[in-house]
């Protein structure tokens, strides 16, 4: 299979919305959300702020009639300008395009696994600004190998769990972290499909640079591919 074709066939594997966060959240409650640089409402607030971050996601969920906001793949931010774990600035070199899909909502809220597989590795990417608690997991469909990564998770999500662990489609893998540890963020799963881990554990890059985006956008599609939201 050539990486080209790898979007159809993640397209493939799923052709109904497949919830990726509680599932006490209709597909009717979800809300498009826009945090890239074109997002001028974004200037008012502090966005090193976690609380003022938060406080925005709420009000915005709220006005829209939303439990989750969404979006973000392939988007600029400016967002993560605050820490010095992605930067060089105002350069091609600078880390400021998102290679995931973010799904915004409470702290402690269930993750579920779109699909079987199992644990490939977890870690806590605890940088500023990074992951925090991260899970990747392994799936194997059609004898082709790929991964799925899930960031921002409670601690106790990477506690008591082991590397080989069956995961079912549609199983809760773990919860959402709060912004004392997932990298000082308003609460949010960065959910992202990856074809090539590059011998990466437990961490892949979820941002990337302007000189870097076709192989990173080739190599993870965007995960609405799978989730049908």
């Amino acid at each position: 299979m050539s990486i080209h074709s790898f979007p159809k066939f993640i397209q493939h594997l799923s052709q109904d919305f497949t919830p990726v966060v509680a599932t006490t959240f209709f597909k009717e409650q979800y809300v498009t959300i826009d945090l890239s640089t074109n997002n001028g409402a974004l200037k008012a607030i502090d966005v090193s702020s976690s609380e003022d971050f938060e406080r925005y996601i709420n009000e915005y969920l709220a006005a829209n009639n939303g439990k989750v906001a969404y979006g973000g793949y392939g988007e600029v931010r400016d967002i993560y300008r605050r820490s010095t774990h992605f930067n060089k600035q105002e350069s091609e070199d600078e880390r400021n395009i998102h290679l995931g899909l973010d799904l915004w909502c409470q702290a402690g809220t269930d993750i579920l696994a779109p699909l079987d597989g199992s644990i490939h590795s977890f870690k806590c990417n605890d940088n500023f600004g990074d992951y925090g608690p991260t899970i990747i997991v392994m799936h194997k469909e059609s004898g082709i190998t790929f991964y799925t990564l899930y960031g921002h998770l409670s601690v106790d999500s990477i506690q008591n769990i082991s590397v080989g662990d069956v995961i079912t489609k549609g199983s809760v893998i773990a919860s959402l972290g709060d912004a004392s540890v997932n990298g000082d963020y308003a609460p949010h799963l960065h959910f992202q499909i990856i074809k090539d881990l590059q011998g990466n554990v437990g961490d892949y890059p979820g941002v990337s640079s302007k000189k870097d985006i076709t192989f990173y956008l080739d190599n993870c599609p965007d995960p609405n591919l799978l989730l049908n939201i």
